[in-house]
């Protein structure tokens, strides 16, 4: 099987310098060191223009030139991407190519020759055909998105040929949430448990694509930098980069993708609220956020200077946004930054106008206001809970309060021995993960769960081995249950 990995690197503009150091060294620093011990090894790689700059102004030239060399090896396919991680389907196309051009420009400077991308990764995998016209015009190959943008479901794509975006010469990839997840999450360790988790599905494809933030390793997840190490050295898969692809499938496919995130569902595809996390309509601080941003944008427009022009540029950032959904992220000191961002870029403006200078410092007050009256008030904490919790009946009165205690049983037992079998693999973050769920079932805790264990263990079982543990439960409850349904006292 062919696998093409994708790697996405990013850190905010102004990122603290202690948080930044810290990612560097559990990071950034063990993947490039992955990439110089193993010159086989082969990914996709998008990082940000504005983490370039950061590592090479901090002192950690060794991770720029690391990745400069890997790629001259062979061993990287550099994309394109918004040069400080704007949400593109919101900015006007003289912006996002401007974004695009900048980040062009400070990689090709940074990373040198190595640095040629034919792809391009719009932040978020926020997509909006407006984009499109953009990309073939800078001349773009291909783009890589979630594959919700397939069809508004997951698993839908073929992974027998390429895929080729209507009425234009960009070829599209559908990055799988599955595998990445199961990845990311760490409950595979290798080959063998990505193979087994995937079960039917693993025979079926000719190629797998995954997409993942490249802090998820070590950062995010100690320790799962093992595991990337393991599969990306792997011999089972044969690595390619995504351009490679359709030399190897040359059937082509014409797909129109829908508007959509790699964070969208397919309710919200159907409900058409894909950019939920960065623009609800719900959502006060959002509409304040957005409406300050036209401001900014427009007013520096009209009065172009250098110093304003670059401090728009940061201020396009998406994470202001993100962090202000309460679904479930939240942040205070992001909120503030992002408003102030844009209030020090009119500031900025020579021969600003008394007005808008006082409208500027009005949008920043309210959202602030705002913020801290969802923060003081519960909002957070409602929208938090409205968000995670769908009703949810204890999975023990599902089985056991609806008369079937051997599914319950089965289940217990299937989860006690994944918890077995990852200790003994070592894999202690997943034995963990099924102690805790054993313990969370019993105590109908489960409701709480994002995922819900049994999803999870499901998905890593055949059905075939559900089904043979329940009937085996369920024989044992005949022989012993009576039949009526009183129990009798002595």
């Amino acid at each position: 099987m062919y696998w093409a990995n994708f790697l996405h690197l990013y850190q905010p503009a102004d990122q603290i310098p202690e948080i930044f150091d810290r990612v560097v060294a559990e990071s950034y620093r063990p993947l490039v060191q992955l990439l110089l011990d193993h010159p086989q090894v082969k990914i996709t790689l998008n990082i940000s223009g504005v983490l370039t700059r950061q590592l090479w102004q901090a002192n950690h030239r060794d991770i720029v030139s690391g990745l400069a060399t890997a790629a001259n090896r062979g061993q990287i396919e550099f994309t394109e991407s918004a040069m400080y991680h704007p949400l593109l389907p919101f900015l006007p196309a003289d912006e996002t190519i401007r974004q695009i051009r900048l980040n062009r420009d400070t990689n090709r400077k940074l990373l040198g020759s190595s640095y040629q991308p034919k792809g391009f990764f719009p932040p978020e995998m926020a997509y909006s055909p407006e984009i499109l016209p953009i990309l073939v015009k800078l001349g773009f190959e291909w783009i890589i998105l979630d594959e919700i943008a397939f069809n508004g479901r997951v698993r839908q794509a073929a992974r027998n040929c390429t895929y080729q975006i209507a009425a234009t010469p960009l070829r599209v990839y559908f990055r799988e949430r599955n595998p990445s997840n199961l990845i990311m999450t760490g409950l595979v360790r290798n080959n063998a448990d990505l193979q087994e988790v995937m079960g039917d599905e693993f025979p079926q494809k000719h190629f797998l694509i995954t997409g993942m933030d490249g802090e998820t390793f070590g950062h995010h997840r100690p320790g799962l930098t093992e595991l990337l190490v393991q599969l990306l050295t792997s011999t089972e898969f044969d690595h390619v980069f995504f351009s490679q692809l359709p030399g190897f499938f040359p059937k082509t496919t014409v797909v129109s993708p829908l508007v959509s995130t790699w964070a969208s569902t397919e309710k919200d595809i159907t409900e058409k609220r894909q950019f939920l996390t960065w623009k609800d309509p719900e959502n006060p601080i959002h509409k304040l956020q957005w409406q300050f941003q036209k401001l900014v944008l427009d007013s520096v427009k009209k009065i172009n200077t250098g110093t304003a022009r670059e401090k728009l540029d940061r201020a396009l950032a998406s994470d202001q946004f993100f962090w202000a959904s309460a679904k479930p992220w939240w942040s205070l000191e992001v909120i503030e930054h992002g408003a102030w961002q844009m209030l020090d870029t009119i500031r900025s403006l020579p021969r600003a106008q008394k007005a808008l200078l006082i409208q500027a410092e009005s949008l920043y007050h309210q959202i602030i206001a705002c913020a801290f009256q969802w923060q003081r008030t519960g909002v957070v904490r409602k929208a938090y809970r409205n968000y995670r919790e769908t009703p949810r009946v204890p999975f023990k009165e599902r089985t056991i309060g609806a008369g079937e205690p051997w599914v319950y049983k089965a289940f217990i037992e299937l989860l006690e021995q994944a918890m077995r079998q990852a200790a003994i693999k070592k894999n202690f973050e997943g034995a963990i993960l099924w102690r805790d769920a054993i313990w969370k079932l019993d105590t109908q805790n489960d409701i709480y769960d994002a995922i819900h264990a049994v999803d999870l263990l499901r998905r890593q079982i055949p059905d075939s081995q559900v089904l043979a543990m329940i009937g085996k439960y369920r024989r044992e409850y005949e022989r012993h249950v009576s039949g009526q349904p009183e129990q009798r006292g002595t």
